[in-house]
């Protein structure tokens, strides 16, 4: 136990100095009106340069992410199935997909898979 705490705490005091010197080396010293706003001919935009973006899109997008990661570690159990027995290739696959299905029944009550507003 006191191994792990002497290994653990100047880990974590390396990984705070670290993100505390990226934080301060990479911020703008100034904000400049015109290099933040988009070029056009070196006239003022008549619009927004900026398309609003669609929440609803970017959840569907994540859903099909994290279902398509999902989808590849399926594809192993299909090998396995030949090493293992019978009985605990069943267990292992029905817990791996009760799980998918208790996050998709999830996400399904929650209504990100409502497309319409």
């Amino acid at each position: 136990m006191f191994l792990t705490l002497t290994v653990a705490i100047p880990m974590f005091m390396i990984a705070l100095i670290m993100m505390i010197l990226a934080n301060t080396i990479s911020k703008k010293t100034y904000m400049d009106r015109e290099k933040s706003s988009p070029f056009e001919c070196g006239f003022d935009p008549k619009s927004s340069a900026r398309m609003p973006f669609s929440l609803q899109f970017f959840l569907i997008a994540v859903i099909f992410l994290i279902f398509d990661v999902e989808i590849t570690l399926l594809l192993p159990l299909i090998v396995s199935m030949k090493i293992t027995n019978i009985s605990s290739f069943i267990m292992i696959t029905s817990i791996f997909l009760i799980i998918l299905l208790a996050g998709l029944y999830h996400e399904w009550k929650q209504g990100a898979l409502n497309w319409a507003y």
